[in-house]
């Protein structure tokens, strides 16, 4: 028996209403990807300074907090599964997410669900943007200190090494996104940021 057109047309709505989510999500996690790539190591730290949580914030703020968890999920899942999608190269997947770095790895779709969650519950604007971006880098720079100090046994050094070094940056990265998040005229009308 024939479905009636209004069933089909819906369906195939849905589909391609699903297919633009994922290729939505798809498109952040190679944003970051691509963002990982532009890392500079430093030589009195094991933590390199990157884009990536430029792009982190950038993805949670424009996807949202679902969208945006599930971009860096996908990116995490890329990155364990060997693709070249982490900042220090030679080094691949679950090596990566257990080395110095792996803390501030882990927390990534929590701080893009984050940047997304509070941009979500109020206007628009840069200062939700960039208070999203600092609440989210918070969540961002404990797990990451948490995780150095397991690694490196003593919490003055994981400081030393995944916090100082990095604070003019971050503030940088967190104003950078805010700017961008809010300046964003979306093509997506459900889009967090129009």
């Amino acid at each position: 028996m024939a479905r009636p057109a209004t069933q089909i047309l819906s369906s195939n709505e849905r589909a391609l209403a699903w297919a633009q989510q994922g290729a939505l999500v798809l498109g952040g996690s190679l944003f970051v990807a691509l963002c990982a790539r532009a890392a500079l190591p430093l030589p009195f730290t094991p933590v390199p300074l990157t884009l990536q949580n430029f792009g982190v914030l950038l993805v949670g703020l424009l996807l949202g907090s679902k969208r945006g968890f599930a971009a860096l999920a996908l990116y995490l899942a890329e990155g364990a599964m060997g693709m070249p999608v982490f900042s220090l190269p030679g080094i691949g997947g679950i090596a990566q997410l257990l080395g110095p770095t792996g803390g501030y790895l882990m927390m990534y779709p929590f701080v893009a669900f984050l940047a997304g969650w509070v941009m979500e519950r109020g206007t628009r604007s840069f200062a939700r943007a960039a208070v999203a971006g600092t609440l989210a880098e918070v969540v961002l720079f404990a797990g990451g200190i948490g995780w150095l100090a397991v690694w490196t046994h003593s919490f003055a050094l994981a400081v030393r090494y995944g916090l100082y070094w990095f604070v003019f940056a971050e503030i940088i990265k967190v104003m950078s996104a805010a700017a961008i998040a809010r300046g964003w005229q979306g093509f997506d009308k459900n889009s967090p940021v129009n």
